[in-house]
This record gives C-alpha cells, structure tokens and sequence, in this order.
C-alpha cells in the first residue's frame, strides 16, 4: 500500500501559498497548514478544516506545543516536505517602507521570530519525521535578501538574507541524515500584496516584462520536493524573471 506523502506549509491562505496548497493537493499529497489565524470556512479546500493547525509564529514560546500539534496530525511518524512560506513585512502608514531608522527593537524581533526563528525550530523539533521520510525543507527567501528594494524594509530584506545562510547550514546539518533543504527567493509575484509602483519596476527592471504567477513559484517548490531534484541541496533558486541579473 502506497502511503500518501504530508507536507507542511506555513502561510497558505493567499498568493504563493495558496497555489501551492492546491499544486501539491492536485498531485496527491495531503496538505497541513500552519497559521495564526483559524480555518477559514470560506476555504474552497475540503480538506482544509481537519488540516489547520493555528500557531502564531511570532509567539517562540509557543513552538513547542505547535510541534506537538503538528506531529499528532501525522500519519507513520513521517514528515515528508516543510515548505516555510510565512513571512511578515511591516510597513510605515502609506505602505513606505521601514528602514533601519523606523525600525524599533520590537519590530526586528517580530520580523526574525516569524522569517527565521521559527523556521529553525519548526526544523528542530519535527527533525526525527523528516529524517524518517528522508524529506525536503524549502525555504521561502526572496530578491530582497541580496539587493535593496523600494519597498521591502530593512528587517525584512535582513532576515531573508539570514534565512539564505540558515538552509545552507541546514544543508550542510542535515544532509547525512536524507534530508535536502533548498530555498526559493520570488522577486515581483501577482499576489495582493504587491506595492503600488510595481509596475515601473516591471518594466526597468524585469527582462521578461511581466509578474510572475503564484503558480509557477508552487510549480518550483513542488519540483524540489519530487525525485527529479533529489541532488539539489543547499541552492537558491530565482524566480524573478531574470530581475536579479
């Protein structure tokens, strides 16, 4: 009997979550999701009510009984993907963007605890699942880790260049035991996140002139976690339309 594959994804209700709860539902996987918010019943997902687990990642003293929950839900002691999509950019009024200068100590904390804190520790705790599966981290950076941009702030562009250093470390740790850890780092993607003044960015600076969908950054994270990339390990992969050249 074929046992179905779990992956774990944080930040699924909207944009490349979203696409790639269905992009991995639609090629047989069961789904679980992490979010500081309760199921939505407006979910189109059937399986999704029995599939939440509600954790706010940037409370770290609740990581513990998160694990717990999470592992509860799993079936064979096996975890087979975690894909950590959950991010936090914070803005100043008018959606400006926060530099070192507007930036308090609470907000970098709040920023690391959800970009890179509790990445690592979600990894630590469900460690024994995902080497019992022999499975697949990915890691969801972003162009902003290696360039300033106009609207991603400071703590932000920091911990997703942190969370860059921490898959190769987890690379390097982990990678004896099965287990492949990979990042993506999306530039300009069509979710309702994006900024006004986009557009100009498209054309100056993007060669292929157009946003990315949130499918086809799912398309990339589901490839890494299937056997066609089972000696990628440690990389970054751009998915910007050549904005980074």
């Amino acid at each position: 009997m074929t046992v179905r594959k779990t992956m774990l994804l944080t930040g699924a209700s909207r944009g490349i979550g979203h696409a790639t709860v269905k992009h991995f539902n639609a090629a047989g996987w069961r789904v679980l999701t992490v979010s500081r918010q309760p199921f939505n019943a407006n979910c189109p997902w059937p399986e999704g009510r029995d599939s939440h687990i509600q954790l706010d990642l940037t409370d770290i003293g609740s990581l513990d009984k998160g694990v717990q929950d999470i592992r509860e839900r799993l079936s064979h002691g096996r975890i087979d993907a975690i894909v950590n999509n959950a991010g936090i950019s914070p803005k100043l009024p008018g959606g400006e963007r926060m530099g070192v200068l507007d930036s308090s100590y609470e907000t970098w904390s709040t920023v690391f605890n959800v970009n890179l804190f509790s990445i690592a520790l979600l990894a630590r705790g469900l460690f024994p699942e995902l080497s019992a599966a022999r499975g697949i981290v990915v890691n969801v950076t972003s162009i902003v880790a290696s360039r300033v941009h106009p609207f991603a702030g400071s703590a932000y562009a920091a911990s997703k260049a942190a969370l860059l250093a921490l898959t190769r470390e987890m690379a390097h740790e982990f990678g004896p035991h099965g287990v492949r850890v990979n990042a993506i780092a999306p530039g300009e993607i069509d979710t309702a996140i994006l900024s006004p003044g986009t557009a100009q960015i498209v054309e100056r600076d993007i060669p292929l002139r157009r946003l990315g969908e949130p499918e086809e950054v799912a398309a990339t994270i589901y490839f890494l976690c299937t056997s066609g990339a089972a000696y990628i390990n440690g990389a970054e992969i751009a998915i910007n339309g050549g904005q980074h050249v």
